[in-house]
């Protein structure tokens, strides 16, 4: 599998893992390679580490994270459940980053598709600026937008959506080439990321050599 070198632009991703989340996945990828960074998620490293163990690990490499926590209602499987896996990892990234003198300078972020749930949900977060992306592929760019304003790297919100746009293709293009039904996958993971990242080189004027 191919391995880029840590530098300050590699990010956390922290989302749900399902297939009604992909547009969402795939606009994150899109946006967060727009503005020049690079995402990680714990699904990229098919290891026998335990999985905190390979959260540990990636948190710690990266400058900023991302967490969306608008997966709180219930699944359709039995027994039905709400996720617990993001608010979780979010929970780390602050831990940690007050812990760990190495992390203070650690971004993060959250996301979520309706207003005032997270604070509901979890109050303890009460006075971070959460993102509303209104669970949509063009809300989640936006977002990014706003909350990444002081990037040296500036692309135009119709720069984000055409490379949005190709990388919808390359999905295609990749799941029938792998074989998979599901993009999150180690595989199709790091394809789309290396895609969207050669993407954004073309289409981001800020972003040419």
């Amino acid at each position: 599998m191919y391995k880029r070198p840590i530098t300050s632009d590699e990010v956390f991703l922290n989302i749900p893992y399902d297939e009604d989340f992909e547009p969402l996945y795939l606009a994150f990828i899109a946006g967060l390679a727009g503005f020049g960074l690079v995402p990680h998620a714990v699904l990229e490293i098919p290891t026998s580490e335990r999985r905190l163990d390979r959260i540990f690990s990636l948190i710690g490499k990266c400058g900023m994270s991302f967490h969306d926590l608008s997966r709180v209602e219930l699944d359709r499987k039995q027994p039905k459940t709400p996720r617990f896996n993001m608010p979780f990892e979010l929970g780390l990234v602050v831990a940690l980053q007050r812990k760990w003198m190495r992390m203070r300078s650690h971004q993060w972020y959250v996301f979520e598709a309706k207003a005032h749930r997270a604070e509901k949900s979890l109050s303890d977060i009460k006075g971070t600026e959460i993102f509303i992306h209104d669970g949509t592929p063009l809300g989640v760019l936006r977002q990014l937008a706003n909350l990444l304003i002081r990037r040296q790297q500036q692309p135009t919100l119709v720069e984000l959506q055409a490379i949005l746009l190709e990388l919808n293709k390359a999905a295609v293009r990749t799941q029938k080439e792998l074989h998979v039904k599901s993009l999150f996958e180690p595989r199709v993971f790091v394809d789309l990321v290396n895609a969207a990242i050669e993407i954004a080189r073309r289409r981001v004027k800020s972003l040419s050599p």
